[in-house]
């Protein structure tokens, strides 16, 4: 009978920092709640996850001038974890009125490449307000 292989999930961890954000707003006007905006955001990811200038596209919904939420997809390559290769995550977050952002992502199906081809996971993190580097936290499996 054949092995069985079956996938070990593991966590890693590490920051990310802002290399750009560019937001502008999709309509009514700047001061209307709600108000819907987009944002194009490179990263720079280290630690578990290396990977600099990453493509990531935000949409988000303004409640009140300070909070709100936003949902994106943000294409990194570079490792995880000594794995060269690309994936994709799907993000959902929403922010405090004291600027805190609250954000859960997850690997879209079949987005891995190279060493990551089979990659499934999700982490998130929490942002606070001019915060330098934002930690992350990341569980997947390679099958």
């Amino acid at each position: 009978m054949p092995a069985t292989r079956t996938a070990t999930r593991t966590t890693t961890t590490g920051h990310f920092t802002f290399a750009d954000w560019q937001e502008r707003v999709i309509g009514p006007s700047e001061d209307a709640s709600p108000r819907l905006a987009h944002a194009s955001v490179r990263n720079t990811f280290t630690g578990g996850i290396e990977a600099s200038g990453t493509i990531c596209e935000y949409t988000i919904v303004y409640t009140t001038p300070k909070t709100g939420s936003f949902a994106g997809m943000e294409l990194l390559t570079g490792r995880l974890d000594g794995r060269e290769g690309s994936f994709a995550v799907e993000e959902r977050g929403w922010f405090d009125e004291d600027g805190t952002v609250h954000c859960a992502f997850e690997v879209v199906d079949g987005s891995g490449s190279g060493e990551l081809s089979g990659l499934k996971g999700k982490g998130g993190f929490t942002a606070r307000h001019g915060e330098a580097a934002v930690a992350y936290r990341f569980e997947y499996e390679l099958g």
